[in-house]
This record gives C-alpha cells, sequence and structure tokens, in this order.
C-alpha cells in the first residue's frame, strides 16, 4: 500500500531547501504536487482540501531553526497534519465489559467479513490471550456459515453452529446464550452483507444492534473500492454506532486512498488492516506508523513487531552461539534464514518500511521483488548434506546436477553460491559485533550480491 504515493510525496517534498523561512511562493509546488499525488491515490477531495489547508496554515511564516533544513521542518509539518487526518493514536478494540464482549461485524457482500471475523478472533487469542466464539448470522449466503465454521477450526476457535433455516436474531440469541455459559470472553458476530446497501439490510443490521448491544461494532470495507470505501462506511456510520472500521485487502491496494480518507469522513477510526489472506494477516493501525510510511520515513517499529513475532527465536538462538563459537555459515543455515525472511513478506516487503524506501531505485526493488525464495529453497535442497555443509565442494558437475534435481539454470546456482558468500560475510560481522544492523546488511547482501548501495 502507498507504493506510488510515497514515491511521488518524497519528490515533492525534497523540493524545498535552502531557504531560511517557508513561505507561501517556495511551498506552492511543493503543495501543488502533494495535492495531485493524493488525488491520484483516490483520496477523497475534502480530505486532500482539509489537509493541505492545514498544512499551508502551519507551515507559512514557519521559522526554520538551526537544526532542522526548510525540507525537514515542512516535513515535520506534513507529518503531524497526516496523523491527525488519518486518525491520531492507535486504537484497538474496547472490551471493558462484562464478559463475553460481543464484537459485530457489518459491511457488503464481498468485503470480507466472514474471513475478516475468524482473523479478529485469531488477534483476540494470541495477542490478548483471549478465548473467543464466532458465529455467523448470515442466513442469505449458505457458503458464509460453512467458510466461517472451517476457518474457526483451523484457528482452533469455538464455533456456534447455526442455519440458513433459522432467523439472525435467534442465532444472536443462542450464540450469546452458548458464550455465556462457556465462559467466552468475546461473541464475534458475522453478519449478512448485500452487493449494495439496501433497507431490508440495513433493517436486519440494526436490529441485531439493538439486540445484542455490542461493546464493538466494525464496519468491514474493501481497500481496493478507494474512496467509495470511506463513502460506504458512512451511509452504514448514518444507520449503526459505529466504533470503528477493518480495512481488508490492504496489501492488494497500491494507493491507500481509503485509509486516508475512512476517518475523516465517519469520525470513526481504523482499527485494524488485513495485509494477506492468512489467517494471522490482521494487523493494528497504526496512524502514525502510516504517516511515516506514506511521507519516505519508513516504519521500523512494525519491522521489528513482526521479526518478533515471525523469526523463529530457536534458530536465531542456535544460529547466533554457532557463528559466535567460530563454525561457519553454510547453505542450511542459510536455507532458514531464507524461511524467516519469506515469513515476513520477503526483501521488497522489508524494504518498503525501510527508512528511505522511496528512493531505493526502481531496479533494486524490481530484483528485490524478483527473489524467488522457493527456487532458492528448492536448489539448496537438491544438494547433498555435504555440500551443504562445505559450499566450496560444489563443481561444475555438481552445479548441473543441482540444477537439474531445482529444475534451474547453472546460472541460478552460481547467483545462489554468490549471495550466500555475501550473506556469510556480514554473518561473521554479525558474530563480532552482533546487533539489528549487522542483521539487515546481511539481508541487504541476499539483495545485492555485488555490494552496490542502493540508499541514497
Amino acid at each position: 500500500m502507498f507504493e506510488s504515493l510515497t514515491s511521488r510525496v518524497s519528490r515533492a517534498l525534497s523540493q524545498i531547501g535552502g531557504k531560511r523561512t517557508l513561505s507561501e511562493d517556495n511551498i506552492a509546488e511543493t503543495l501543488r504536487e502533494v495535492r495531485l499525488a493524493l488525488l491520484d491515490a483516490d483520496v477523497a477531495l475534502s480530505v486532500v482540501q482539509d489537509l493541505l489547508g492545514q498544512v499551508r496554515q502551519r507551515a507559512l511564516g514557519s521559522e526554520v531553526s538551526a537544526s532542522l533544513s526548510p525540507g525537514q521542518t515542512f516535513l515535520k509539518i506534513v507529518n503531524e497534519v497526516l496523523v491527525e487526518v488519518i486518525g491520531g493514536a492507535s486504537e484497538g478494540l474496547n472490551l471493558n465489559t462484562q464478559p463475553p464482549a460481543i464484537i459485530l461485524l457489518a459491511g457488503l457482500q464481498g468485503a470480507g467479513k466472514t474471513t475478516s471475523a475468524a482473523k479478529l478472533g485469531v488477534w483476540l487469542k494470541e495477542k490478548q490471550k483471549k478465548r473467543v466464539m464466532v458465529v455467523s448470522a448470515d442466513i442469505y449466503r449458505p457458503a458464509a456459515i460453512e467458510q466461517l465454521r472451517t476457518l474457526a477450526d483451523s484457528a482452533s476457535l469455538e464455533f456456534f453452529e447455526s442455519s440458513v433455516d433459522q432467523a439472525p436474531a435467534q442465532i444472536a440469541k443462542d450464540a450469546l446464550a452458548a458464550a455465556k455459559t462457556q465462559f467466552m470472553d468475546v461473541l464475534i458476530v458475522d453478519t449478512a452483507g448485500r452487493l449494495a446497501i439496501d433497507d431490508a439490510m440495513m433493517a436486519e443490521i440494526s436490529s441485531l444492534q439493538t439486540q445484542l448491544n455490542p461493546i464493538e461494532t466494525l464496519f468491514v470495507v474493501d481497500a481496493m473500492t478507494g474512496q467509495d470505501a470511506a463513502n460506504t462506511a458512512k451511509q452504514f456510520g448514518d444507520t449503526l454506532p459505529l466504533t470503528g472500521v477493518i480495512l481488508t485487502k490492504a496489501d492488494g491496494d497500491a494507493r491507500g486512498g481509503a485509509a486516508l480518507s475512512v476517518r475523516q469522513i465517519t469520525g470513526r477510526p481504523i482499527k485494524f488492516v488485513g495485509q494477506g489472506e492468512g489467517i494471522d494477516a490482521l494487523e493494528l493501525f497504526h496512524p502514525d506508523r502510516i504517516a511515516s510510511r506514506i511521507l519516505g520515513m519508513g516504519d521500523v517499529m512494525s519491522l521489528i513487531e513482526e521479526a518478533e513475532q515471525k523469526i523463529d527465536k530457536k534458530k536465531a538462538t542456535k544460529l547466533a552461539k554457532k557463528i559466535q563459537k567460530g563454525r561457519g555459515f553454510d547453505l542450511a543455515d542459510f536455507r532458514d534464514q531464507i524461511q524467516q525472511m519469506n515469513n515476513m513478506g520477503g526483501l521488497s516487503g522489508m524494504i518498503d518500511k525501510l527508512p528511505g524506501a522511496a528512493n531505493v531505485a526502481e531496479a533494486a526493488k524490481s530484483r528485490a521483488g524478483q527473489q524467488n525464495f522457493g527456487q532458492m529453497e528448492a536448489m539448496i535442497n537438491s544438494m547433498t548434506p555435504k555440500e551443504r555443509s562445505y559450499p566450496d565442494l560444489i563443481s561444475g558437475s555438481r552445479k548441473r546436477r543441482i540444477a537439474m534435481g531445482s529444475g534451474t539454470q547453472i546460472q541460478d546456482v552460481n547467483r545462489l553460491l554468490k549471495q550466500h558468500k555475501q550473506m556469510q560475510k556480514m554473518m561473521k560481522k554479525l558474530g563480532r559485533k552482533g546487533g539489528m544492523a549487522n542483521m539487515m546488511r546481511g539481508m541487504g547482501g541476499m539483495l545485492n550480491p555485488g555490494g552496490q548501495s542502493f540508499g541514497r
């Protein structure tokens, strides 16, 4: 999300420099470029006008301090306003009620409500250590009940059985009774949607809202619908007392218009974003981090949190001890690192969270995106245990055998071995000094085995 917007906004902000103050004259062109970038990202016009109006008001006449350049001062102002427009502080779920806390999901058909119900259950179970029950009150789409049952089973969530011959109100009543009996902390209710807003759907969801009196009523919306997502959320918000929004399919939305428009138009915060198809692919929405990414300043906090969650700590500790003892970083270790990076979205996913990502050459990003981890694993798996431990043994004939066994070319094997050498050097530095910086340099070595810098 935000790839094009980040690149264009970063270029626009770089235009200001060498000025003692920020004036109408020297910020006009930059604001024009930022305006065009936001509109192209499908941000609602009213939001764009309000954002730029606030930036202009704060920036005009601002003194440039000795420690900040005009560009840095302007960037600071834009960042502050952007955070306010997107939503200020991150807002999690309010579960401060007598259990079970009821969460009602609303939205149009196809927005991802059923999947979000399961993802939210997993998030509550893993991050909040809550006992969660999910139930489907969607009697109009028979597959919805079965879909939620399957997802709940895969995530070991408690599922309350319902059927299409029951009334939604009865399903909700019975599910709540069961959740109380089984001492559940949270009950998540998935509701029916339509292809478009109609009176019957709104009457039904409004009735369920009144009956259940949920502590959270979350609107689930597809990020790829752009500013229409914000407009639809407003229509639901006019009928329901929404407490927040779940933005789905955010990984498929390169523009980001929905994320920037929803809070301003609806007055309701985005609480979660869906960033993939996996059952655990739901993240808390952090306005400050999103603003930082849009402005090309990276999102290191999210990268660190992702590493904390997804890196196998036992394997990492074992590898660290091995390297500290002076034993080499072999191809089996390299395979483990490939798998770890793949779990974190690959190199391109990591690069997007690093400061200055917008200034990384497109060719470098492209190479990162093209890294085929599956192919690399296949080549390593085609080696003998001895070859993995002693890569220098891999001669021409062995390379041909490995290429044939993994469905690759000899040049692919050569590239893999070169990348391993680069990673091996970085790991030696890691063993001597330690620290996240050396680990990141090691990963950067995989991106560019030749050692060229992709920074500013």
